[in-house]
């Protein structure tokens, strides 16, 4: 039997490495991009479509066998807490959702380090009630969570803040071991080998140490 990914967020700094490796590999015979506006990318395997996340049960698509979530964004440029939510939360649990209607068996999703629901940090609070609503309700019987820390690689939207914080974290890993942060295209091949190559029902969650190591297999 085929089998069919389906990814959302492939123009992000994971989710354009990620689409790439499920594209050259061999585990799909068609990769599916929902996505709000056209692609660049060409490949024989790929099949675009351009939707409205507000409207995701309005999509048709043929049986799906594995998801991938890289979906997300940051307050400022969502451009309130509201969107932000609705970006890093309703639509990865609505995406969940309409890959269950189509018989996905593995959910694979990136969140954050620090996620938790009780958090007094926006952010990973939102981040956190995700990963809670996503084990509580397991519309898919595998569930794989991405908690990556802060996330190394050339970003086409330079974001400040961020950038200072890379320029640190990448000078700070030549002299830590473990380091402290994670290059995008490494979370890129843990997800893909996670996704491909595990089979672990119910709910895991994998931080940036373990994925750096899955990467290294890649």
């Amino acid at each position: 039997m085929s089998k069919v990914a389906l990814i959302a967020g492939a123009s992000g700094l994971v989710g354009s490495s990620l689409v790439e490796l499920l594209l050259n590999g061999a585990e799909y015979s068609q990769v599916i991009s929902l996505q709000r506006g056209p692609s660049s990318l060409m490949h024989p395997k790929l099949k675009v479509i351009q939707i409205d996340f507000d409207a995701l049960d309005a999509v048709s698509l043929p049986a799906i066998t594995d998801v991938y979530c890289c979906l997300g964004t940051t307050i400022k440029k969502a451009g309130s807490k509201e969107a932000f939510k609705k970006i890093d939360y309703a639509y990865p649990l609505a995406l969940a959702k309409l890959g269950a209607s189509y018989g996905a068996k593995h959910f694979i999703i990136i969140t954050a380090m620090g996620a938790n629901s009780s958090s007094f940090i926006f952010y990973s609070k939102v981040k956190g009630e995700l990963q809670d609503d996503l084990a509580k309700n397991q519309v898919i019987p595998e569930i794989s969570i991405v908690q990556p820390s802060l996330l190394l690689g050339h970003r086409t939207d330079a974001r400040v803040g961020e950038g200072i914080g890379i320029k640190i974290a990448t000078t700070l890993n030549k002299f830590f071991h473990s380091g402290i942060g994670i290059q995008a295209a490494d979370v890129a091949k843990a997800m893909y080998v996670i996704g491909t190559q595990y089979n672990k029902k119910g709910t895991q969650q994998y931080r940036s140490s373990e994925l750096k190591k899955i990467a290294a297999t890649q």
